[in-house]
């Protein structure tokens, strides 16, 4: 169980903030963000088919699959900061992300479709996240699934995590 927990976190499980972010921390998350996209292209830009169509671990998604995830995912993040920033906590839709990544989309189209969007998703949220002030990233969404309010800068904590976390993968696959 031990190795399957590591295989399934390669950087540890996320950890929530219990405080709020300071300036530092809110600007390591925005920079692993704004880097992401180019590590993910480091990664997979050499890869053939065959090597793209192997799990990172047993009964895992295949590191395409998790290459088309990490834009899914990152899309849903960034509507919900940005409704976060122009609604009074707005409850967001949660998505199936399994259920997405065994579309025909997520397991068979060519990864410089997902890394081409990541790249100018995170070029557009990183400007927007730059924008905020302080007080901006204690403003909330309500996620269903989640226990009270989400305020933006557990939310950025979270997606600088998911994207290291997604890249641990697949340097494991490799």
């Amino acid at each position: 169980m031990e190795d399957l927990e590591r295989l399934r976190y390669p950087v540890g499980r996320y950890v929530r903030p219990a405080t709020a972010l300071d300036a530092a921390m809110r600007m390591e998350c925005i920079n692993e963000i704004k880097e992401l996209p180019a590590v993910m292209r480091s990664l997979v830009s050499k890869l053939d088919d065959v090597q793209l169509d192997k799990p990172y671990r047993p009964g895992g998604w295949t590191i395409r699959q998790v290459v088309h995830h990490v834009p899914d995912s990152h899309i849903n993040m960034y509507m919900r900061m940005k409704l976060a920033g122009t609604e009074n906590a707005p409850t967001i839709k949660p998505y199936n992300e399994d259920s997405w990544a065994q579309l025909e989309d997520g397991r068979t189209a060519p990864v410089d479709i997902s890394l081409d969007l990541l790249d100018a998703l995170h070029r557009r949220w990183v400007v927007f996240l730059r924008s905020l002030k302080e007080a901006d990233f204690e403003r909330t969404y309500i996620h269903p699934e989640m226990k009270g309010p989400v305020p933006l800068y557990q939310g950025l904590a979270l997606y600088a995590w998911h994207g290291k976390h997604h890249a641990a993968h697949i340097r494991n696959a490799l």
